[in-house]
């Protein structure tokens, strides 16, 4: 990053973070979130492009809700037998991917090769702690054995020091093989240990590095996505950049609340429940349960 790139990151940091002051801090009632959910709740979600959802203003199952979930088990102590549940059930329930640990990637990319489910994996997880060059590394071998998402957490420690450089280019080791193999990429900003002020600085340097979405949570941090959070990222990253909402998503009415906020993906280990609950049927367990 130039001299002139970072000036021009920092005016654009500046500039949210006044607007993030000025604005009167009413919450609603329904999901604790400032000015952008009523009562035009799905405000976030339509900006985005996402005009399917409205299908919820009826209280009716969402077509396609099964689409914007990323099948999700993270578990450290999850065997082989619980990622080939996992992946019977993607390819079942059609979810947009699977997301699993780097060592299940090759697995789950064998399993699900035709099934039209993509692979989601995750880079510096759970604490975001490893260096960019490690990160890049991480993120070559997994698209290499068959991820077409990854999932990367940012380096939380340097965001808090105020050290930006250090962050984008953090993120930018990953977003850049990601850009270069066609993959997609998703920046965890972990929102429970951050500030807003810090939330939408970390936004806006993912955005500078070129990401795809922004991501709420690991599901490891001491908490998970909130409607207020994932408002906030909506408004900094504008309608281009995608937001994913994961951690504590663990039913139909807490997805739709991701959704009206302007979530355009959800990561959660109760798909299987979402889709079941979405079609009025009665929810089972799936293999994911617990994140």
């Amino acid at each position: 990053m130039t001299s002139e790139e970072l000036r021009r990151l920092i005016d654009v940091i500046v500039s949210e973070l006044a607007i993030s002051t000025a604005r009167p801090e009413e919450r609603c009632a329904c999901h604790s979130v400032v000015d952008d959910c009523c009562p035009d709740r799905l405000r976030g979600v339509l900006d985005a492009g996402a005009t399917r959802v409205g299908l919820y203003a009826g209280g009716g199952a969402p077509a396609g809700v099964a689409s914007m979930i990323d099948h999700t088990l993270l578990r450290p102590d999850a065997t082989r037998a619980n990622i080939e549940e996992l992946c019977r059930e993607a390819a079942q329930f059609k979810f947009a991917t699977v997301c699993v640990n780097p060592t299940w990637v090759a697995l789950a990319a064998r399993l699900l090769a035709g099934s039209g489910v993509g692979v989601c994996s995750v880079v510096g997880f759970p604490l975001g702690a490893t260096t960019p060059d490690v990160k890049g590394y991480e993120t070559q071998r997994a698209i290499f054995d068959g991820a077409r998402e990854i999932d990367m957490v940012i380096n939380v420690g340097a965001l808090k020091s105020g050290d930006l450089r250090l962050v984008e280019r953090d993120i930018e080791s990953v977003t850049g093989p990601c850009r270069a193999c066609g993959a997609l990429s998703k920046v965890i900003i972990e929102a429970a240990l951050l500030t807003d002020d810090e939330k939408i600085t970390a936004c806006t340097l993912a955005k500078a590095a070129g990401a795809d979405y922004v991501k709420t949570s690991t599901g490891f941090g001491p908490g998970g996505a909130t409607a207020a959070d994932v408002a906030l990222m909506r408004r900094v990253v504008g309608a281009e950049m995608g937001v994913k909402a994961a951690g504590g998503v663990r039913d139909l009415e807490g997805m739709k609340a991701m959704i009206a906020a302007g979530a355009t993906r959800v990561g959660a280990s109760a798909g299987v429940k979402i889709v079941q609950q979405a079609r009025g049927e009665q929810p089972t367990a799936g293999a994911s349960a617990g994140y």
